[in-house]
């Protein structure tokens, strides 16, 4: 049975009990895909690769609220009105 990896560093769960650090260090950046008996198991993804992949979603999640409040009315006020 073949399985997609999604990127292209892997590790074994063994090289990844042995060494943590070294591991996602390997990725330069990137996630690294664990493998399981060769079927990948998990991504090891590091901080700053996540928090840059949180703000890509949150941006698509706000782009996609505004995209469907385009075509509502707009309502002008003034200042004073408020």
């Amino acid at each position: 049975m073949t399985h997609q990896v999604l990127t292209e560093t892997t590790a074994s769960v063994s090289e990844l009990k042995k060494n943590p650090m070294r591991t996602v260090a390997a990725g330069e950046g990137f996630a690294v895909a664990i493998l399981n008996r060769n079927e990948p198991a998990f991504y090891c993804v590091p901080a700053k690769a996540y928090e840059a992949l949180m703000d890509k979603l949150e941006d698509l999640e706000l782009n996609a609220i505004a995209d469907a409040r385009a075509g509502q009315p707009v309502i002008r006020v003034t200042l004073d009105d408020l």
